[in-house]
């Protein structure tokens, strides 16, 4: 069970790093190829439209075709993608290549938290997913470091050679100690949803590319793929209905704790992407700090997020994943309120704690969450429930990304910070997070109802007492007596 979960956190490890480590490349990338901004921000996109794109496909294929087979083959498309990016000639082969091992990460996404069932008992599922969320965390918070440090020795390629000998490391141990796939010989196979796959692919890439080329601002290309998004919903819907075996069951949205967990996944991740999107403004230009001090005061939260992990699992497994996904909403919706109000005055430490206190929050949801979510997901779908649930964080982080930066700049009165006033910066840092804490509002109802209807423990009504005379040895009953003993239940 050990060296299996190595794996899977070196899954959860290496895709986190993919999706962090590449943006201080950047400005390099500009140099190195003589390219502009918009061109290189491809090398950010490609993945992240990949990963947006296919993660829900590859949990369903890993339903159909065995969950230990798929991971090793992304974990083994994801290493030789990454050696094809080190030595990518030029931008397109590394556009190619980032495309490439995008596929190979949403695999390891979707199918990390699916191999969870298969490798831990159920009474440790809740601490194996903080485990895996401090993993992310630690790939999350490391990457931008840790690429700066091999761009500034090595240069760029390096940040993606690194990726290779925890890639070969991952194939050994997962061929060697993941658990077989249990596949019935001679059983039929559903097929697998090509034109579902399809349909939802296209849909997620032209929402995708609307929130993050226009960075906030729907232009005529960003509102024509808004509405081929919507279009694309409906064309999905329908072509699942049709479907002999779908991609995504209607009967599976309808399961309270599902939806709940999709729905309240979503709206986290959009209000994370404000620390990451609106803290780096709010930081430089209206507490004054330089860029060294940023980082490092944006390193606070991913690294409660790492301390909250494991312990937040642990609890999970006692009280139950609901009750701890309740209080971790409420330490959200106590921190982005702090936000929304704290003043300039009180400097960093009036940044700070309300980020902890957020973040705290944060690492207790999305643990609590997984469990809840993972647990009660059929054992034939665990791999497109993972997929979905992979899916709604990062449609979380897109959205967030792309709204957030726009209601902060609504607040700051400028979608340019170079020469705004502090006080206005701060406007738009409260304006933000004043509508991240609306947002955590309504995930708090949403996961308060689906805990009402469906998550609360029932109390076990016991048996009434009634005397019953004992009988002698020859079975004729016996007269006054107080011995008792329970009425079977009945039915």
């Amino acid at each position: 069970m050990g060296r299996a979960l190595v794996v899977l956190c070196l899954a959860m490890l290496l895709s986190s790093l993919a999706t962090s480590s590449a943006n201080v490349a950047l400005p390099t990338l500009e140099q190195a190829f003589g390219a502009s901004f918009g061109q290189v921000q491809w090398v950010v996109l490609a993945y992240l439209l990949a990963v947006t794109t296919l993660v829900v496909g590859a949990g369903r294929l890993g339903d159909l075709v065995g969950r230990r087979r798929l991971l090793v083959a992304g974990v083994g498309v994801f290493t030789a993608a990454s050696a094809l990016c080190a030595a990518a000639p030029g931008l397109p082969v590394l556009v190619a290549a980032r495309a490439a091992q995008g596929v190979g990460a949403a695999i390891m996404m979707a199918l990390t938290l699916a191999l969870v069932a298969a490798t831990v008992p159920a009474s440790r599922t809740g601490s194996a997913m903080g485990l895996l969320g401090t993993t992310s965390a630690v790939g999350t918070a490391l990457g931008p470091s840790l690429g700066g440090i091999l761009i500034g020795v090595l240069g760029w390629r390096a940040i993606f050679l690194a990726n290779i000998p925890p890639g070969l490391l991952a194939l050994v141990i997962a061929h060697r100690h993941l658990p077989a796939d249990r596949l019935q010989a001679g059983a039929v196979r559903p097929a697998f949803d090509i034109a579902g796959t399809a349909v939802l692919a296209l849909t997620l890439g032209a929402y995708a590319l609307a929130m993050t080329v226009g960075h906030g601002r729907v232009g005529p290309l960003g509102a024509g793929m808004l509405a081929g998004a919507v279009a694309g919903v409906v064309l999905f819907i329908a072509v699942e209905a049709r479907a002999r075996a779908p991609l995504v069951q209607a009967a599976m949205l309808r399961e309270p704790v599902l939806r709940a967990g999709l729905a309240t996944s979503a709206l986290v991740s959009t209000v994370m992407m404000a620390t990451l999107v609106v803290g780096p403004f709010h930081l430089s230009r209206a507490l004054g700090l330089d860029p060294a001090q940023v980082g490092l005061v944006m390193s606070v939260g991913p690294a409660v997020v790492v301390l909250t992990g494991v312990p937040a699992g642990r609890i999970a497994d006692r009280v139950g994943a609901g009750r701890l996904g309740l209080a971790g909403l409420t330490a959200m919706a106590a921190g982005a309120l702090l936000l929304s109000l704290t003043p300039v005055r009180l400097g960093v430490v009036g940044y700070v704690v309300p980020v902890v206190v957020l973040t705290l929050g944060y690492g207790l949801f999305q643990t609590a969450n997984n469990t809840a979510v993972m647990s009660g997901a059929h054992p034939d779908r665990r791999g497109v429930t993972s997929g979905l649930l992979n899916l709604s964080r990062n449609l979380g982080l897109v959205t967030g990304a792309s709204v957030m930066g726009a209601v902060f700049a609504i607040g700051a009165g400028t979608t340019s910070t170079a020469n705004t006033s502090p006080e206005s910066v701060a406007a738009g840092t409260h304006l933000a997070f004043a509508v991240a804490t609306a947002l955590i509002a309504i995930a708090l109802a949403i996961a308060m109802t689906a805990w009402r209807l469906h998550g609360r423990p029932t109390r076990r009504r016991r048996p009434p007492r009634r005397a019953v005379p004992p009988t002698a040895v020859d079975g004729t009953p016996r007269r006054f007596s107080n011995v008792t003993t329970r009425e079977p239940p009945r039915g």
